[in-house]
């Protein structure tokens, strides 16, 4: 028993030093709440602090940029994001669209006009293609398809239609949820052409995508993450 405890710190001990990382935002372990990431930049609410962001940009490997909407700093939730586009929800101010134009040169950022607009929630992204919530309609899908530059399939995953929300999406893996049935979890992994892992985050949570930040370079976890967790998600996205 000792010697099983031994490998299993031994791994947990290799995937710090891989890049992927446990933090608390606000002293929350939801920290996919307030970030979103993909291969280029990172977004953060102004409420990460600078310590945290130096955590996120020496894990994730990409430089942080600081935005919020609607005055509020979960840009996690509101926020779908690849390294080609940005998607922010309708009522965002006009001072907030302009600063994230010009923060980020060359990266489209649009506006999505939908009831739905916890973007983040509901959208899953990586640089090739977007699942997204069953109830998203067709002039949806064209605008999401058209900002991020991607494919689109709409998708349940485990009962959730918020997908981005309890699933994890890169562009090197996909970790779906614990509620996924085999048939779900085949769909998927045929739709992002990667194979999948199945986990939870944060000592049970299904809000897997809310639990974490990820991209191809590194992983920050929640701080509650377990180490069997860890490892799952780890593998999973290829590290």
């Amino acid at each position: 028993m000792a010697e099983g405890n031994q490998n299993r710190r031994s791994k947990f001990d290799k995937l710090i030093k891989m890049g992927i990382e446990r933090l608390k935002i606000l002293g929350n372990d939801y920290i996919g709440a307030w970030v979103t990431a993909t291969d280029r930049f990172f977004l953060m609410g102004n409420e990460v602090s600078k310590g945290e962001e130096r955590i996120l940009k020496e894990a994730l490997g990409v430089e942080g940029v600081r935005a919020t909407v609607s005055g509020t700093g979960f840009v996690g939730i509101y926020v779908a994001a690849n390294s080609k586009g940005v998607l922010l929800p309708y009522g965002v101010e006009d001072s907030e669209l302009e600063s994230l134009k010009q923060k980020l040169s060359g990266v489209r950022v649009e506006v999505l006009h939908t009831d739905y607009n916890a973007l983040g929630n509901n959208i899953l992204a990586n640089d090739k293609i977007a699942v997204i919530n069953l109830h998203y309609g067709r002039n949806d899908e064209a605008a999401i398809a058209d900002a991020l530059d991607v494919e689109v399939v709409k998708a349940s995953v485990g009962g959730f239609t918020t997908v981005g929300a309890n699933n994890i999406l890169t562009n090197r893996g996909l970790v779906v949820n614990n509620r996924a049935t085999e048939y779900e979890r085949a769909a998927l992994e045929k739709a992002v052409g990667m194979p999948s892992e199945q986990s939870t985050a944060n000592l049970g949570s299904v809000s897997i995508g809310l639990c974490t930040a990820a991209n191809s370079n590194g992983l920050v976890v929640g701080d509650a993450t377990t180490g069997f967790e860890l490892s799952r998600i780890a593998d999973a996205l290829g590290f």
